[in-house]
């Protein structure tokens, strides 16, 4: 299968790895993964902010990049929801037919990677090999937007080596939400104290999840109380071998 690489503009500026990631796992799996080098910012940050008109110029630039490929895939579960959710409503809202055209073909065929590999491809096991203790914390945007349900898990419990624990009230948010964590520092703060100690209860090593936003804020606090957890996106634990350091 002919695979566009959406790597998303945080994953691009602060944790390249990720991309790099994903690339090892579709490949391994036997599929052609390209870079479309005219990728951008998806618009969910202005989107989620007011600016909908703004973020509709990022909407073209999407479809423009990824609109010859048979599957996108993203390692950020928040940006597949700008796309899926809306995308459509963008182009509606401009009047913009061959917009909501191009909308209609790509959109549908964009997805976080947790959900392609298990729910599409239909694979859990992935050649990964992680000896260590992990929990996972389900971002909002995995959980009540693209619902990839259980996906995450499946894959994670087929990696050889991994012990798997459950995260005590795992479906709360982390506190991060976008600007939300700039326009209520305080607010997304205290959220994110009851995550993290949420995940020290497990006596997890590594806390993994399907958004590396997620995974900034929580890793933050986490490194503040010096609680020798690390943070680790989903892709990049599937990534790993016995090979690999």
């Amino acid at each position: 299968m002919r695979i566009g690489l959406f790597v998303t503009c945080l994953t691009d500026t602060l944790f390249p790895d990720t991309g790099k990631a994903v690339v090892t796992v579709l490949e391994r799996l036997g599929h052609r993964v390209e870079f479309p080098a005219g990728q951008a910012c998806c618009g969910q940050m202005h989107f989620n902010t007011g600016y909908r008109r703004e973020a509709t110029p990022m909407a073209r630039g999407f479809v423009a990049a990824f609109g010859g490929f048979e599957a996108v895939v993203t390692p950020s579960a928040s940006c597949a929801a700008m796309v899926r959710e809306y995308y459509p409503a963008l182009a509606a809202e401009a009047a913009d037919e061959s917009l909501a055209r191009a909308v209609a073909q790509v959109a549908p065929r964009t997805y976080e990677l947790s959900e392609f590999l298990a729910d599409v491809l239909g694979v859990t096991d992935v050649g990964a090999y992680f000896p260590h203790r992990v929990t996972y914390h389900p971002s909002c945007h995995s959980l009540r937007m693209l619902r990839v349900g259980d996906a995450p898990a499946r894959l994670l419990r087929a990696v050889r080596g991994l012990d798997l624990v459950d995260l005590p009230d795992a479906e709360s948010c982390c506190g991060f939400g976008g600007t939300f964590a700039v326009k209520n520092p305080d607010v997304s703060a205290a959220i994110c104290a009851d995550k993290v100690a949420a995940i020290r209860q497990t006596g997890a090593q590594v806390v993994c999840a399907a958004d590396n936003s997620c995974l900034m804020h929580i890793g933050g606090s986490l490194t503040r109380q010096r609680s020798g957890v690390a943070t680790m996106h989903l892709a990049e634990i599937l990534a790993r071998t016995e090979d690999a350091p």
